[in-house]
């Protein structure tokens, strides 16, 4: 009998133990992360996606423990950094970038440095608000006046355009209305706003925050935003749809990336974190707002839909203009 129960208090023992041990290291999350993050950016310092990493960084800094940096890399319509950030291949090297910067890249440039799988979606942030501008001396005040000059005056009137997506849209909007501007291209986009000021371009299709300053002084007029939704800032500023014009509607896309095999549970875990430190403070999107931007946070999944939307309507618009996938 003493040891049949020896045998039981020893098997009780067995299996308390067996409960207090630490899960093996399998089962265990891994943690992450384990040291500084690096967050590679397109564009410069003062950009509105430059703002919005550093708001981001500093809160995350906090919460992961780890210090969270932001690396400019701009030039070269956003190749240079992206193809940085896909060389890299590290989950401690992110993406933070406008699917503006690389959606229209395989219409546009041979043997590109990087490939689209290498762009692994974390997160939509925001929707940069992108304006259509003209000069303030002009006497055109809506996107209809606008087209009607076209019309009646073809090939008299500039557009100035950087190259990328944004630029890639308009043009073959306006080649499928049938429209005569002659393009003037620009690799700073602060130089063509400028330009437009002195009306030495007619129109200009840009973020809203780099036309804003001269909007302000009185020497650019923004006739519309492409915008699904009104601008915040500005409701008063109709949308090219509400003009009349749907085909000229594009939402300008900001998020987060991952490399190419950053397993869909981090990126999960990474998204909210950024939508905690969001909801958490408000001056975040009170910042971004006020930098032409409307925050808009997004998963994994709904951020892929948003871009492949995105690259479809670039796709339609490269058939329209005779533009062939680059080789």
């Amino acid at each position: 009998m003493r040891r049949i129960q020896r045998a039981l208090f020893a098997l009780a023992g067995t299996l308390v133990a067996l409960s207090l041990a630490p899960l093996p290291v399998a089962a265990q999350a891994p943690k992450w992360p384990q040291h500084v993050v690096r967050l590679i950016l397109p564009l410069g310092p003062g950009s509105g996606v430059d703002l919005g990493a550093r708001l981001f960084a500093d809160k995350l800094s906090q919460r992961w423990g780890q210090p969270v940096v932001v690396e400019n890399r701009p030039g070269g319509d956003g190749v240079i950094a992206l193809g940085f950030f896909a060389k890299a291949h590290d989950d401690h090297v992110l993406l933070v970038a406008p699917t503006s910067s690389f959606t229209a890249h395989p219409f546009l440039y041979d043997n590109l440095p990087y490939r689209p799988a290498d762009l692994n979606p974390i997160a939509r942030i925001s929707n940069t608000v992108v304006a259509i501008s003209v000069p303030a001396s002009s006497n055109i005040s809506s996107l209809k006046e606008l087209f009607d000059l076209a019309r009646k005056e073809p090939g008299k009137l500039n557009w100035a355009g950087v190259t990328g997506a944004l630029d890639f849209l308009f043009e073959g909007f306006l080649k499928g209305e049938g429209l005569d501007l002659k393009k003037v291209p620009y690799r700073n986009p602060v130089e063509a706003v400028n330009d437009l000021g002195e009306n030495r371009v007619q129109v200009y299709e840009g973020a809203l925050a780099i036309v804003r300053p001269l909007m302000q002084q009185g020497k650019v007029r923004v006739i519309a935003v492409t915008s699904t939704k009104p601008d915040p800032t500005y409701p008063n500023l109709p949308t090219a749809a509400q003009a009349g014009f749907p085909g000229l509607t594009v939402d300008g896309l900001t998020g987060w990336f991952g490399p190419s095999d950053m397993p869909k549970e981090l990126r999960e875990r990474i998204f909210a974190d950024l939508k905690a430190v969001a909801d958490a403070n408000p001056v975040i999107a009170e910042r971004l707002t006020t930098s032409g931007q409307a925050i808009n946070i997004g998963g994994p999944d709904e951020f892929q839909q948003s871009i492949d939307a995105q690259r479809a309507q670039i796709a339609e618009m490269a058939k329209r203009l005779g533009v062939a996938l680059k080789k």
